[in-house]
């Protein structure tokens, strides 16, 4: 009789609860977490818990049922309620046996556990076919997707990551496949580069997008924070406006269009479908909202950077500041000035843990040990709290990696680990460009563990 996954998890845990005494949950998967979405027994419950965090998230991540007569001798154990003595644990399967929750039974007294133990796992294999009938756990809102991305996008440290967390979070809260920003710049307007797994379609609009140059996407733009957001119908036979037309011919069927930032030096946020498709206001509100936090975070990240620029020196370590460094890299040579993009592991935690003073002994203990493993004639910069960029002239690129593995091995003789990404300028690309692909491939370490070396292939 339920309607759905949620109502007959609580209908499970009230049935369950006339006939035991035991604090009663079901937990489902909501994207990366666990969610409590239904109780009972309990004064207090965790709302959320990761994967494989306590019984519930062994549990699931095994998909193997569990008893514990003793919860005080199983490390796992959360403790909701303080009287508990036991636990039965058992996974939630949908018809293919696959994990989508568990169901849990906790008992404060006394307690035959292995007649409770097969009642939970028949009730458990019911319930889970149940719940992918009614069409499978409960999917995030698109408002908790909105405000899981804006976090996300408020912590990116570059502008190329938060670029690549506000297309992601266009293309998931709006549920259409492709998502494109054009920005206004002093060279005029640009189209954001790939960011992530790019799809047809996106990768189509790009091209065209790019191949129709300044006066259209400027157009575009413009026409954007003239009159405000626009979406299209839904509705097969109306000709777009010639602004859009290389949105047409990338195979766009479905289109929103939300400006960005201020008209001057802002842009315009475009999600787009081949589907012909009919969204609703709400999505263009949510895309909205987007676009705001997206320029908030981009506006912070370029007032950072400025003053990063306009500092004249960096008093803590004695290092060549970020205005030297801009007129370095300006005169880099390609395919023989390398670019090493230097970032310290763990550095925030230092900070909280010991204090900023610690932080700082840190820094300056590391700017030495990095400056005695570089080359006569290499130069090395202080150009963020924890970040570093070395510059160095190569004759090949194994060079550059092998500078780069001399200044991890400096690293961890001081007790520290770096992550170094190594790009080489290429004829007609511009400083800045290099030193993105250098940022890009140094967090390419981040995510594979750090203590290493990346050579920018592209």
């Amino acid at each position: 009789m339920a309607s759905s996954a949620i109502e007959a998890c609580q209908w499970t845990v009230t049935a369950l609860a006339r006939y035991t005494p035991a604090t009663i949950s079901v937990l489902l998967q909501v994207h990366d977490r666990l969610r409590c979405v239904a109780a009972t027994g309990s004064w207090q419950v965790f709302s959320t818990v990761p994967p494989k965090s306590g019984i519930v998230g062994r549990v699931y991540a095994s998909g193997e049922a569990a008893t514990v007569p003793d919860v005080a001798a199983d490390p796992d154990h959360l403790p909701v309620r303080p009287d508990v003595t036991a636990e039965i644990c058992v996974p939630v399967l949908d018809p293919a046996g696959r994990p989508v929750g568990v169901l849990d039974l906790q008992w404060s007294g006394p307690v035959e556990l292995a007649p409770w133990r097969a009642t939970a796992e028949r009730l458990a294999a019911r319930l889970g076919a149940r719940i992918m009938a009614l069409g499978g756990p409960p999917a995030e809102s698109r408002s908790e997707k909105l405000l899981r991305h804006a976090t996300a996008m408020t912590s990116a440290p570059t502008e190329w990551d938060l670029m690549t967390a506000a297309i992601t979070a266009a293309r998931d809260v709006s549920t259409l496949s492709a998502a494109v920003l054009v920005l206004a710049g002093r060279r005029g307007p640009r189209v954001s580069e790939p960011t992530g797994a790019t799809g047809e379609l996106e990768a189509r609009i790009r091209a065209e997008l790019t191949e129709a140059g300044a006066g259209p996407l400027g157009r575009m733009i413009a026409g954007a924070h003239r009159h405000g957001s626009a979406y299209t119908l839904g509705e097969a036979g109306h000709p777009p406006t010639d602004d859009y037309l290389p949105l047409a011919r990338a195979g766009v069927r479905t289109l929103v269009s939300v400006p960005v930032g201020r008209p001057d030096d802002g842009g315009v946020l475009l999600v787009a479908d081949e589907r012909l498709l009919r969204p609703d206001p709400t999505t263009v509100n949510l895309m909205e909202l987007l676009a705001g936090q997206a320029w908030g975070a981009l506006d912070r990240l370029r007032t950072l950077t400025q003053l990063r620029e306009q500092a004249s020196s960096d008093p803590l370590t004695g290092l060549r500041h970020t205005g030297p460094f801009g007129q370095r890299i300006r005169a880099a040579t390609p395919g023989r000035t390398a670019l090493l993009a230097i970032d310290v592991d763990g550095f925030k935690t230092v900070n909280d843990t010991y204090g900023h003073q610690a932080g700082d002994r840190l820094l300056v203990g590391l700017a030495r040990a990095l400056e005695g493993a570089l080359r006569h004639g290499d130069e090395l910069y202080r150009v963020g709290g924890d970040e570093f960029v070395a510059v160095i002239e190569v004759t090949r690129p194994e060079e550059a990696v092998g500078v780069a593995e001399r200044l991890t091995e400096a690293a961890r003789r001081t007790g520290r680990t770096i992550s170094v990404g190594v790009a080489l300028p290429h004829p007609g690309e511009s400083p800045e460009v290099t030193l993105r692909r250098a940022d890009q491939a140094l967090y390419r370490v981040k995510r594979h563990g750090r203590d290493g070396v990346h050579l920018s292939a592209a």
